[in-house]
């Protein structure tokens, strides 16, 4: 391991009692602090753009309402990078709470405005563009914080809480927005949407983080040379580097068939929308599987290599899900695609955490993210494209094995295949 560049200014928090540190993730009051903030940003999130698409599709032209909805991911693909930066230079916690704070306040005056007035397709699209910059800091940040709330042997089981809280954000905040939409309007919807952003912040100023050490001089430089900094870390650690490219080719093989292709596929079987739905279903229901082993687990030995393993099987499931004609059949790989898919993926970000060092993790975890935010959606048109040319069936297998590559890489590189999580 290289070494390390001068670390990132400590935030202005105590430290908890190690025995609150020491305990297991779901005995541990910081952690389960971090985890209801994130699940219920979370929530807020899915509330927000359901909520956001719906005032968008009534106000004008779906392409109108699909450009709204878009605008936010170009200032997250553009700035993701410096944000890991930020949350490293200031403090994961510092620039959560300000990230959910903004969010928040910038929610809750849309709905107000919604109230008094129509302001048009304008005020959505800034509200969206003021969401992306948001999300380029807060990612990273967000990822930055298990490691400074729970011990290292304890961050897998995190990794898995954190997934059921996603899957749990997934499921309900859907619903919940829909069935505020509908009783109250997009107003009601949006203040929905900034009252759980701002359920988020009292436990995160109840979090306590532990101190980093720094040398002296460490406050010199800007957010910029930060990230050259963190990029240098990254280039030169010996399982991170690897490890990035290992995500980087799981999300680029991932995203298209599970975002574009899935769409097309169910309207040449003649599944319709609510086969799209059951193999959604399906997909969830793996991937909390999989969160909930890992909570449950806490530990999987040979790490490394069950990552490795899981993203091939998971690659032949992808390619499988074009071949089959029955709708129940394609729900089942479904349900066994997000169990692999989810297991090795936060077998990876246990990894990622447990290998770098707390002061780059804001740095690292932009990095890890860029692919599947920033990356990995250019392919949506070229899936789209690839499909009308050559059909699903190619194209699936393509995806596959691409899939494939980064779990050959994974087994194939000595230090990711020999990767253990701590005992």
């Amino acid at each position: 391991m290289t070494a390390l560049a001068p670390p990132a200014p400590t935030e202005n928090a105590p430290t908890e009692n190690a025995p609150a540190e020491n305990a297991p993730a779901h005995r541990n009051p910081q952690v389960l602090r971090w985890l209801g903030a994130y699940t219920a940003s979370t929530l807020g999130d899915s509330v927000f753009y359901l909520a956001l698409s719906w005032t968008a599709v009534s106000g004008g032209t779906p392409a109108q309402a699909g450009l709204v909805t878009a605008v936010s991911a170009v200032p997250r693909a553009l700035l993701l990078l410096v944000g890991g930066a930020i949350a490293d230079r200031l403090g994961p916690r510092r620039v959560v709470i300000a990230s959910d704070t903004v969010r928040c306040l910038v929610v809750l005056g849309l709905a107000a405005i919604l109230f008094l007035a129509s302001p048009g397709l304008w005020a959505l699209a800034a509200v969206a563009l003021v969401f992306g910059v948001v999300d380029a800091v807060f990612l990273p940040a967000v990822g930055a914080l298990p490691p400074r709330i729970a011990a290292r042997d304890q961050l897998a089981r995190v990794q898995g809480m954190r997934g059921l809280a996603s899957r749990l954000g997934a499921v309900l905040g859907a619903p919940l927005g829909g069935l505020a939409v509908a009783l109250g309007g997009s107003g009601t919807a949006f203040g929905i949407a900034g009252i759980l952003f701002a359920l988020s912040l009292p436990l995160l100023g109840a979090l306590r983080l532990g101190p980093l050490p720094r040398e002296e001089g460490a406050r010199d430089g800007t957010a910029l040379r930060d990230l050259a900094d963190g990029l240098r870390y990254l280039r030169g650690h010996r399982s991170l580097g690897p490890l990035m490219v290992v995500v980087l080719l799981a999300d680029l093989g991932f995203a298209g068939p599970l975002n574009v292709g899935l769409a097309i596929l169910s309207d040449q079987r003649g599944w319709g929308a609510t086969g799209i739905g059951w193999v959604l279903a399906g997909f969830g229901t793996g991937a909390g599987g999989a969160s909930l082993l890992l909570t449950v687990k806490g530990r999987v030995p040979r790490a490394g290599a069950v990552m490795g393993w899981t993203m091939l099987l998971g690659a032949v499931s992808i390619g499988a899900l074009a071949q089959l004609p029955q709708l129940p059949l394609a729900a089942l790989v479904a349900v066994s695609i997000g169990l692999l898919a989810g297991l090795s993926g936060a077998l990876c970000n246990a990894l990622v955490q447990t290998e770098c060092d707390p002061a780059y993790l804001g740095r690292v975890s932009a990095v890890s993210s860029l692919g599947s935010l920033g990356i990995a959606p250019l392919s949506f048109p070229l899936t789209g494209a690839a499909i009308g040319l050559w059909g699903t069936g190619p194209v699936f297998a393509v995806s596959a094995a691409v899939c494939a590559l980064s779990g050959a890489y994974a087994l194939a590189v000595p230090v990711l295949r020999r990767a253990e999580l701590p005992g």
